[in-house]
């Protein structure tokens, strides 16, 4: 399990999940804001499974020694 989710794409799902806990407690407050962590983890660990079905990769390709 490589990881599949480049710099920029983790900055943003970091930014989209912050938001969406954000409405937890600001704004409409309905649970659904919980969803956020989804892309906080998935920022934080580098790996999106849904990238890995669709065969999609923002991370530059690791160079083999």
């Amino acid at each position: 399990m490589g990881k599949n989710v480049g710099t920029v794409d983790r900055i943003l799902r970091l930014v989209v999940g912050a938001v969406l806990i954000a409405l937890v407690f600001v704004g409409p407050m309905t649970p659904w804001g919980w969803i956020g962590i989804v892309p906080i983890l998935t920022a934080l660990i580098g790996w999106c499974p849904a990238y890995t079905l669709l065969g999609i990769r923002t991370c530059p390709m690791e160079k083999k020694v």
